[in-house]
């Protein structure tokens, strides 16, 4: 492993896009720390890879954490637990993309590997690093706004469906679509400013209204259209979700609607709100005052934009450096996972279902 004062080495497995743009990420980091190097199967994107960074590219995982601290993850869904699970029984720390797995079984076998390493592993629900976020929190744990008891959350594209054809729109691959996509960012960020309470109920809806029409109409689009036939997976949802102590959080995620799009966020407690947005940065304050003649205070804050990738990338190299805990861990985003599988188990049913009820062990 690396000596004390060299910096440490991070490879990077799944060479697309994201895999692309984590590299430029932890180059800026500096000297501590170092891209060692990168892995994927095709061809292609190693080659690209290796020209970008002039670094070692592998088609075999393996290879790859033979020479490496740490491992960033950002392949589709369906094969985080092959890499992650390989990644945790070497004892490297590892940073995976959102979500955890697949499916709930695939993301209980990453959590029994996180449990038996001595590596962590940390899940790239990177919208937590925002400076509005981090306010926010600042000011729940200060005790400002009193007991915080219901988060409305929304992560809404007008148009947005990624590539009809690619990983993101094939549930074998990914999973699901847009609750799976941008969902677990919102689900993540409500019990996160919750403070994690153990979540109890789900009653959801899942729609594919937009995605799956040969008729789609949009003005850009991630990826190549191969369309309606290419697309099986849902790009909106509605839920409620109930936790201990009757906290809640009202959910709405889409990739298409016949609506303007909204990234807004408000964060309700006993003795203030707040209402955020996760795009623009944008953040007030609301409360209400007896102090003298009855009255309402709405406080616009301004905070820098920041890179949230930039900046969870930084804290998941501090972790390793100093052994302190960062971001999303397993058991958290274990919980987003038990969620996520609760709305689409009550949208296929048209019940409320209970997340205590209980579920499949393992596989062995």
């Amino acid at each position: 492993m690396t000596a004390v004062n060299d910096p440490i080495r991070i490879g990077i497995v799944g060479l697309g896009n994201i895999g692309h743009h984590h590299a430029d990420r932890l180059i800026e980091q500096g000297d501590g720390v170092a891209l060692a190097g990168g892995m994927d199967i095709a061809p292609e994107a190693r080659e690209s890879f290796a020209d970008a960074y002039g670094v070692p590219v592998y088609d075999d995982h393996r290879d790859l954490y033979e020479t490496v601290d740490a491992v960033v993850i950002t392949t589709p869904n369906r094969f985080h637990e092959e890499y992650a699970v390989t990644a945790l029984e070497a004892d490297l720390h590892v940073l995976l993309e959102k979500p955890l797995a697949h499916s709930l079984e695939s993301a209980r076998r990453i959590e029994a590997a996180a449990e038996d390493a001595d590596g962590f592993c940390m899940i790239g629900l990177d919208k937590r690093f925002l400076n509005a976020v981090r306010l926010v929190k600042n000011r729940i744990d200060r005790g400002e706004f009193g007991e915080v008891t219901h988060v409305e959350a929304n992560y809404v594209r007008r148009r947005g469906v990624p590539g009809r054809g690619s990983w993101f729109t094939r549930r074998e691959v990914s999973g699901g679509g847009a609750l799976i996509d941008l969902g677990v960012h919102a689900i993540d960020l409500s019990m996160y400013l919750l403070g994690y309470p153990e979540p109890r109920e789900v009653s959801g809806v899942t729609r594919s209204e937009f995605g799956s029409r040969e008729d789609y109409a949009y003005l850009e689009m991630w990826g190549d259209d191969q369309g309606a036939d290419a697309f099986d997976v849902d790009d909106s949802a509605s839920a409620f979700v109930r936790c201990d102590g009757d906290r809640t959080i009202s959910l709405e995620v889409a990739w298409a609607t016949n609506r303007p799009s909204t990234h807004e966020f408000v964060v309700r407690g006993t003795e203030a709100a707040a209402r955020f947005d996760l795009l623009t940065n944008e953040l007030t304050i609301h409360s209400a005052s007896s102090d003298g003649p009855n009255h309402m205070i709405d406080t616009d804050v301004e905070t820098e934009q920041n890179d949230s990738h930039a900046d969870e990338q930084a804290a998941f190299v501090e972790a390793i450096a100093t052994g302190t805990a960062a971001g999303c861990d397993v058991d958290e985003a274990m919980t987003v996972q038990r969620i996520v599988d609760g709305i689409y188990r009550s949208s296929e049913t048209g019940t409320t279902v209970s997340l205590e009820e209980p579920t499949l062990e393992p596989e062995a």
